[in-house]
C-alpha cells in the first residue's frame, strides 16, 4: 500500500520534500503540501508593509497573532535591498542549481524565482493547497492485527473560505519554517521608550530612518547587514551587542556598544556598561523563535519550546513517533543542502530503506546528545546551532541512507565565505565563485563577463 504523506509548508524545505517524494510513486501516494499563504517559497516571498515603522509595538511572541493578522499569512522577514550572505553556488539544491550567468551573492527576488523553477521542474506545484492553515496535527496510535502498534497521522486544516476537514496520513513533514515570529527580549523599562520600536522581521528599507539616531540590538548577520545599510541615511547607528568587539571597520557613524541594561523613565537607554544613550529608534535583530500551534506538547513527549524543539533523534523525528519529521530545526548551516540530506533520510526511513533503532535506544541517544552538549556549557538557545558539526552531519545521513553526499566543494567554499564575511563584511558578496565536484575557484562577475565578451567581440572584428 502506498505511503501517504502530509507536508507543512511549501517554502524550501517544504518543497524539497514533496519533490523527493514524488520521484518515489511507487512507494507514496503523491503528497499534500498544505501552504497558507498564495504562492510557493516561504520566508523568501517578499511583502511590502503598510507601516514600515510600528510605533512603539512589535508583534508578540507565539501563536497569538495581533488583531487583523491572518492565520493564512505570516509575512516574511526579507527587506528590499536583501541579498543572500551565501553564494548561489553552495546554497543551491544539490540537483538542481541556480543559473551560471547570476553572480553569485544574489537579491531575494532571484532566491524566490529559484524556488518557483525548482516547483515547476519537479511537478510539484499541483500537490500544494494555497490559502489553507493546518491547524492540528495529531497522532492516532492504532493495534494492527498481529497485535502490533501502528500511528496515523489526523491533519485537521481550514481554508480562507471558513471550510474545514480532518484527513488521515501515514506520515507528516513540519516544514513550517521558524522565521516568522520574532524573539522579543525582556528590556526593564521598554514601556518609557519615547521613539519607534520595531524587530527586523517588519523592517523593510532605509529611508524611514533618514537623520534619526538608531539604536540596533543584535550583531549577527542581519543586525550587521541591516545596521549597514541604515548608515547610509541615520545620523548615527548604535550597534548594541553581548557577542566580542566587530574587528573590521565601520562607517564613521556606527559606533558599537555594550547590550542594553534598561530604558529609563525619560526615554533614555542604559547601557550595561553604564553608559546612557538617546535615540529616535531601536530595532531588534534579536532572533526568532520556534512555534508550532498546530501541534501538542503532550501528544508528542517532546520539548517545545521557543528556543529548543526536542531533543530529536537525528534532530529530525521524536523517538516515540517517528513518522513525524521536522525538516530545518538547526540553526547556523547552508540550509537548501541540509533540507535536500534531512529529506532523503526521511524518505528512506518510510520506504524501510532505514532501520531506525527501538525507541528507547533512540531516546537514550537523544539524552547523551544533550546532556553532552549542556556539559559543554552551551545555552539551551544554542543547542541547535551546528556551524561546522553540519558537514559531519549530512555526510552520516547520506552514509546511512545511501543517497549521494555533498560534495568537498560546498563545505569548502562555504568556509571560505564564512572566513571571509568575518574579515570583509563589506566587500566579501562582491567575489563571484565557480564550483566543480571537487574544487571551487574565483570567477569574473556578470558585468565583468559582459564586457570581457564585448572585448571579445571587438578583437574579431578587428581580425
Amino acid at each position: 500500500m502506498s505511503v501517504r504523506v502530509a507536508v507543512v509548508g511549501a517554502g524550501a524545505a517544504g518543497l524539497c520534500a514533496a519533490r523527493h517524494l514524488l520521484s518515489k510513486p511507487g512507494t507514496f501516494c503523491t503528497p499534500v503540501v498544505f501552504e497558507s499563504g498564495t504562492s510557493v517559497g516561504g520566508t523568501w516571498v517578499y511583502e511590502e508593509l503598510d507601516e514600515p515603522i510600528r510605533e512603539k509595538g512589535v508583534e508578540p511572541e507565539g501563536p497569538e497573532r495581533p488583531e487583523g493578522h491572518s492565520r493564512y499569512r505570516s509575512h516574511s522577514s526579507m527587506y528590499q535591498n536583501l541579498r543572500t550572505n551565501l553564494p548561489k553556488e553552495v546554497m543551491a539544491f544539490p540537483d538542481f542549481p541556480f543559473e551560471l550567468h547570476l553572480n553569485s551573492f544574489l537579491p531575494h527576488h532571484e532566491v524566490l524565482r529559484y524556488l518557483q523553477k525548482y516547483c515547476d521542474h519537479f511537478d510539484v506545484g499541483p500537490h500544494v493547497r494555497f490559502n489553507t492553515a493546518v491547524e492540528r496535527v495529531r497522532p492516532v496510535v492504532m493495534e494492527t492485527t498481529d497485535g502490533k502498534q501502528r500511528t496515523e497521522w489526523e491533519v485537521t486544516s481550514s481554508e480562507r473560505s471558513g471550510s474545514e476537514r480532518t484527513e488521515r496520513f501515514d506520515a507528516v513533514f513540519v516544514c513550517s519554517g521558524h522565521y516568522s515570529v520574532p524573539h522579543v527580549p525582556e528590556i526593564p523599562g521598554l514601556q518609557h521608550f519615547r521613539g519607534s520600536v520595531l524587530h527586523s522581521h517588519s523592517y523593510r528599507r532605509p529611508e524611514p530612518f533618514s537623520g534619526q539616531t538608531v539604536l540596533v540590538l543584535g550583531a549577527r548577520n542581519s543586525g550587521i547587514d541591516i545596521c549597514m545599510e541604515l548608515s547610509t541615511v541615520a545620523e548615527q547607528v548604535f550597534l548594541s551587542h553581548r557577542t566580542p568587539r566587530l574587528s573590521f571597520p565601520l562607517p564613521p557613524n556606527v559606533s558599537q556598544t555594550e547590550s542594553i541594561d534598561r530604558i529609563l523613565e525619560d526615554g533614555t537607554v542604559a547601557l550595561q556598561d553604564g553608559r546612557v544613550l538617546k535615540a529616535d529608534s531601536l530595532l531588534l535583530c534579536t532572533g526568532y523563535i520556534f512555534t508550532f500551534p498546530f501541534l501538542h506538547e503532550s501528544d508528542l513527549g517532546i520539548d517545545m519550546q521557543r528556543d529548543f524543539v526536542g531533543p530529536l533523534y537525528r534532530h529530525i523525528m521524536s523517538p516515540g513517533f517517528p513518522s513525524l519529521f521536522f525538516i530545518g530545526l538547526c540553526q547556523q548551516i547552508c540550509p537548501f543542502p541540509h533540507f535536500h540530506c534531512q529529506v532523503q533520510f526521511c524518505v528512506a526511513v518510510l520506504e524501510g530503506a532505514v532501520s531506525l533503532p527501538s525507541a528507547p535506544v533512540m531516546q537514550q541517544e537523544c539524552r547523551a546528545w544533550l546532556e553532552k552538549r549542556l556539559s559543554r556549557g552551551v545555552q539551551q538557545r544554542h543547542l541547535l546551532r551546528m556551524e561546522h558539526e553540519q558537514w559531519e552531519y549530512c555526510a552520516s545521513l547520506s552514509a546511512e541512507a545511501g543517497f549521494k553526499p555533498l560534495t568537498p566543494a560546498i563545505r569548502s567554499l562555504f568556509e571560505e565565505v564564512w572566513r571571509r564575511r568575518r574579515e570583509h563584511p563589506l566587500q566579501y558578496r562582491e567575489s563571484n565563485y565557480r564550483l566543480t565536484e571537487e574544487h571551487w575557484e574565483r570567477a569574473p562577475s556578470a558585468g565583468q563577463r559582459e564586457l570581457l565578451q564585448a572585448k571579445e567581440g571587438e578583437e574579431e572584428r578587428v581580425i
